[in-house]
């Protein structure tokens, strides 16, 4: 029997909310992955502005456990919990703010802390630009305590065609972060093969 690998996924109220879907639709794509889902109520806001009315609907269709923002006694709230990581997708300022804090006045933030303090993998898509100096402090501080942070930059270096390659790329590159005992979900580089044929084929005329 395949094993099976938690991953908690928080939805935070910033723009990008068509990250959260992503991720969550490459997760249920796979077997093997157990995934738990809580939304903040801002989230939920922007789900709906920016993706369409029937997004938040989709994120639970797809999640195998689901928890309220307020239920801070779930079982994701404890380490003896056991799973393989967290995404926060997309992760506004203010829940970044309260993870460098260790505010855990709700369950995200408070599944978030727990990442922290039992050593697993926390990925923080934090989205906000341009950042004054208390974005940058408490970046600075969530990588010290063992999260990664990593703002959903595009990967211009894959060529992609529209926003949905964009959007899949960078989804697939947060859950590769995790580090999965599973394959790579995102496209790897692959160092401009064809340029480096192409360079030492001119080279042998």
């Amino acid at each position: 029997m395949e094993s099976i690998n938690r991953v908690v996924v928080g939805v935070s109220g910033a723009s990008g909310a068509v990250l959260a879907v992503q991720v969550l639709e490459l997760l249920s794509q796979n077997p093997s992955i157990e995934t738990h889902l809580v939304i903040s109520n801002a989230a939920r806001q922007t789900l709906a502005h920016e993706v369409g009315p029937l997004a938040v609907t989709a994120l639970l269709e797809m999640s195998d456990y689901i928890y309220d923002i307020g239920a801070i006694g779930a079982k994701i709230a404890s380490g003896s919990f056991q799973v393989s990581g967290m995404i926060v997708v997309p992760c506004s300022m203010r829940t970044l703010s309260a993870i460098a804090c260790g505010n855990t006045d709700n369950l995200l933030t408070r599944a978030a802390d727990v990442q922290l303090k039992e050593r697993r993998k926390l990925v923080l898509l934090a989205r906000e630009t341009p950042l004054h100096l208390g974005h940058l402090r408490n970046m600075v501080s969530v990588t010290e305590m063992g999260a990664i942070v990593m703002p959903p930059v595009p990967g211009f270096y894959q060529k992609p065609q529209d926003v949905s390659e964009i959007v899949h790329h960078i989804s697939a590159r947060a859950i590769d972060l995790l580090g999965l005992p599973l394959r790579q979900f995102a496209r790897p580089w692959d160092g401009g093969a064809r340029e480096v044929v192409s360079s030492a084929t001119a080279a042998l005329r």
